[in-house]
């Protein structure tokens, strides 16, 4: 079966976000957590999309220039690829070069490219070129936002997106406006735009609704953005008629025990922490420095701590800050990731747990690195943005395990406890 739709996710918690994108769209799919062989592609045979979660969130232009054609050259066969960022779009000239990765995908599609980063259901608004992000009640400009304008490693100074990647790539990006969407003019003022690629405003599904038709109208082969490209291809593909109208419909059953593991410094998953021990959570913080230095007692502490904690309250949350780390403070994503990721499999093996959650995007990418999981599958919707998926792996420990993989900014502050209860979030409708 042809393949609609492939994507490259910069980040593991950004990948998931797709998953269920394509789920309410009820287009199969499936994410793999390394570029697939032969033999891993033939066992997801049936599905129409498929993703390889990455981590170039947090890699140089370097990385990506040695990585990234030969992630977009095994998502090729797709009608259209999609490199997938996250929605409030933070990245800089030296880390997560969203620039770079345009530039490498220009190469290798020979086609001028979308961008699309409004994401309405995530309460993500691109308008006149500028981005506008939500954090609780408040919607905000992203330079102005009080977590990604100080994002400790990739802080979002500049709303306006075409400035924003003229720092990081030489291409010519033009705007196509709320004006030009809503006067029915979108696929005009793409053909008309005199670019390397074109960034479309977008405020409500109406306005990704009218991008989608010029994405698929026009062939587009390359598009760079959040899950509202994603969106914007099922509204498209629905009113074609090329995919089913009703979407997939799933609910999580309650688990018995969740661990969760968060390396999040937003201020949302801080009162997520704060609230945890009244749901009954264990909460135990990190010493981060001990885990930098390789400390093999404090690898030992957390996981001894943890278990204790599923197996007296059955709920566990490791944490390694709780809240806005200081600017001042060195980023070590990667190394805290890593070392976060192998705590929780080694807690995943010893307690036989069933349901785990990771917090954080850029330590969620390099800690789920460490389970050994092939491929991710969506299972069922929790909140917006962070869907319950279920993990596929030789390790009989691992296969079938179920994730949630949460954004800092994501969820209430009983998100913890709704993701052990399989608290179902309704699904989206059409605009």
């Amino acid at each position: 079966m042809s393949l609609l739709y492939a994507f490259y996710g910069d980040d593991f918690t950004g990948s998931t976000d797709v998953l269920e994108q394509l789920a309410e769209g009820g287009v199969p799919s499936v994410l793999f957590l390394r570029a697939p062989d032969a033999a891993l592609r033939a066992r997801f045979a049936d599905v129409r999309a498929i993703g390889i979660a990455g981590d170039s969130r947090s890699r140089s232009p370097a990385w990506m220039d040695a990585h990234l054609p030969a992630a977009f050259g095994a998502l090729g066969e797709a009608a259209i690829v999609h490199y997938k960022t996250c929605s409030t779009f933070d990245s800089s000239p030296d880390i997560g070069s969203i620039g770079r990765a345009l530039d490498i995908g220009l190469r290798r599609f020979e086609a001028r490219a979308a961008i699309l980063v409004g994401a309405p259901h995530l309460r993500r608004y691109v308008a006149f070129g500028n981005l506008f992000a939500a954090a609780g009640e408040e919607v905000y400009r992203i330079d102005r936002h009080p977590t990604m304008s100080r994002h400790p490693v990739t802080p979002m100074h500049e709303p306006d997106l075409i400035r924003h990647l003229g720092a990081q790539t030489d291409a010519r990006i033009a705007l196509v406006s709320l004006e030009a969407i809503r006067a029915g003019r979108a696929g005009e003022a793409f053909d008309a735009a005199e670019a390397d690629a074109v960034l479309f405003d977008g405020l409500s599904m109406d306005d990704l609704a009218a991008t989608g038709g010029v994405l698929t109208g026009r062939g587009v082969r390359f598009a760079v953005g959040s899950s509202g490209v994603t969106r914007a291809l099922v509204l498209a593909w629905r009113a074609a008629g090329r995919i089913a109208q009703a979407p997939a419909e799933a609910r999580a059953a309650e688990a018995d025990r969740l661990l969760v593991v968060s390396g999040s410094c937003s201020p949302v998953t801080a009162r997520q922490i704060a609230r945890a021990p009244a749901s009954g959570f264990a909460a135990i913080a990190a010493d981060v420095g001990a885990l930098l230095e390789g400390s093999s007692a404090e690898v030992a502490r957390l996981a001894d701590a943890a278990l204790a904690g599923l197996a007296h309250g059955r709920r566990a949350v490791i944490h390694s800050a709780e809240g806005p780390l200081d600017p001042a403070a060195p980023a070590a994503g990667e190394k805290l990731g890593e070392a976060l990721g192998r705590i929780a499999l080694d807690v995943v093996r010893r307690a036989g747990l069933k349901r785990l959650l990771f917090a954080g995007g850029d330590t969620s990418s390099h800690g789920v690195a460490q389970l050994g999981i092939d491929a991710l599958t969506w299972a069922a919707a929790i909140e917006r943005g962070a869907p319950l998926v279920r993990a596929h792996a030789e390790d009989p420990a691992i296969d079938g395990l179920e994730l949630v993989l949460k954004g800092g900014q994501m969820g209430g502050e009983d998100f913890f406890e709704a993701v052990r209860q399989g608290r179902s979030a309704p699904l989206a409708d059409a605009p």
